[in-house]
């Protein structure tokens, strides 16, 4: 009977050292993915300009401001005023990064999209998603596919998954 109280609470002390969350080292995929997004050197950005623009009525993003840039190999599907050519597919190796601004100085998110068909993270269309805060925390790992963004991503008007066209034209 004296050892019940004790292997009670040893129990109990178990329970909560096992269940508290952990925190998750980030995948070498969302690390990747935030490594490529950090450096914005040889990036276009959409229509040619770095300025800030606000989110949109049709954007599922927490953040007020965003500016969205495109390597240079994606940047071959931009027209000569830096917007998205119309029916465009975005070709093999293409990234594009959507800064995601908490305020007018500070990059609280990036939204990544990069075109790779062959990686085990790759959707239907050939992107992986990253959805990776400023710190290297993970919002959404690059594993889901998209899963949290594809139906926004996918409403009338997009560009394969491209809506900059449709809300700042």
């Amino acid at each position: 009977m004296k050892h019940k109280p004790i292997l009670l609470i040893i129990f109990i002390f178990c329970i909560l050292l096992f269940s508290c969350k952990k925190d998750k080292a980030i995948d070498s995929t969302d690390l990747e993915l935030y490594d490529m997004s950090e450096n914005s050197a040889n990036f276009t950005y959409y229509k040619n300009s770095s300025i800030l623009l606000p989110k949109s009525s049709g954007s599922g993003h927490g953040q007020p401001f965003l500016k969205t840039r495109f390597n240079s190999i994606a940047a071959t599907k931009l027209d000569s005023t830096g917007k998205i050519i119309s029916n465009a597919v975005f070709p093999e190796g293409s990234l594009i990064v959507k800064e995601l601004f908490d305020d007018s100085t500070h990059i609280g998110r990036y939204a990544i999209l990069y075109k790779s068909t062959s990686h085990k993270n790759a959707d239907a269309k050939g992107w992986v998603w990253g959805y990776i805060n400023s710190d290297k925390t993970v919002a959404s790992p690059s594993s889901n596919k998209g899963g949290s963004c594809i139906s926004c991503h996918s409403q009338s008007g997009n560009i394969d998954y491209m809506l900059m066209n449709k809300y700042f034209p």
